[in-house]
């Protein structure tokens, strides 16, 4: 029976014996504590080696065990992005990996992006509140067949969005990420070259992590540069767009918007965007759907069998110093 000093603790925001494929605490050391966010920690932090992130829970609580977690060595978050936990991350010992839930949330995102170009083209909200007043708004709407879309955040989310536009006969499909490469589609341009990019696409998709570069990066200089009835549609976080500069630019009814991520979030009532005109709104549930549990759950089982077998994780995203 191996000693409380040879065992370490692992937080996890499921239960345990409701994740397939663990290693077993006895073979491993490995003693399995359930926390999703609750005001009481499971253990004392400071026994915690591994701690997989409450999900869609916010940074305050994301972030409140961190400083007491002076043995830590994997945070894992089950978001694609890690900027709810990054103002945590100097509290941390060094060697700690960072990892992030890539291979989670790809199909839920980019079913919710085709999801959100498809209804704002074809007027699919007017649809409703027409049968709401009972009203038949017959016409023509604009198809997503022969449009020019421009992905910005070209990572397995973005990726996994163009896979999707595949049978819809878009003319074009442009990638944008940090720095540009090859990929077997075509290119990745740079962010550098988006002002030369942006007046050519009829819809831009907004895939890319928030960091310091790209908060505010469809700013009104961004906005601006869109064609005159695009359409932009934001699934990364919703300080990646100005939201003051985005409600100038859709009440001139020049661009249309649909966004599943605001800023600030939750939107609160009373807010303009709720009613701005071209506006959808979606209550950030780009990767809550039954898709997420069964990958979320995998994704933690193979990370932790790579940590019992003395293995790196995978996503690592940083590494503390």
């Amino acid at each position: 029976m191996r000693s409380e000093e040879t065992t370490a603790d692992v937080w996890l925001p499921i239960p345990a014996d409701e994740i397939d494929d663990l290693p077993g605490p006895g073979e491993s050391g490995l003693n399995y504590r359930f926390w999703d966010g609750g005001p009481e920690f499971p253990a004392d932090p400071a026994r915690c080696a591994f701690y997989v992130v409450p999900y869609m829970k916010g940074p305050e609580i994301a972030v409140r065990p961190l400083a007491a977690m002076t043995s830590v060595r994997i945070v894992q978050t089950l978001s694609a992005g890690i900027d709810h936990v990054t103002p945590g991350i100097d509290a941390l010992p060094p060697g700690v990996a960072l990892c992030n839930a890539k291979g989670v949330h790809e199909a839920s995102t980019a079913e919710l992006t085709l999801a959100l170009i498809l209804a704002s083209l074809r007027g699919i909200p007017g649809f409703v509140r027409g049968q709401d007043a009972e009203e038949w708004r017959a016409g023509f709407y604009p198809a997503l067949a022969d449009k020019s879309v421009l992905i910005v955040g070209y990572g397995s989310i973005g990726a996994a969005i163009e896979d999707r536009l595949a049978p819809f006969e878009c003319a074009r499909v442009v990638r944008v990420a940090r720095s540009a490469r090859t990929t077997a589609r075509g290119p990745v341009h740079p962010l550098a070259e988006l002002p030369a990019l942006l007046p050519q696409a009829d819809v831009v998709v907004l895939s890319t992590p928030l960091t310091p570069e790209t908060r505010h990066l469809a700013d009104a200089g961004f906005l601006a540069r869109m064609k005159d009835g695009a359409l932009l549609v934001n699934v990364a976080r919703g300080p990646v767009v100005d939201t003051a500069a985005l409600l100038k630019e859709v009440e001139t009814g020049r661009i249309t918007a649909a966004l599943d991520v605001t800023d600030p979030e939750p939107l609160p009532a009373g807010h303009p965007l709720w009613h701005a005109p071209g506006v959808l709104v979606s209550p950030h549930v780009g990767g809550s759907t039954s898709a997420f549990m069964p990958r979320a759950k995998r994704l933690i089982a193979g990370q932790l069998r790579r940590f019992a077998a003395g293995e790196e994780p995978v996503n690592v995203l940083l590494t503390t110093t």
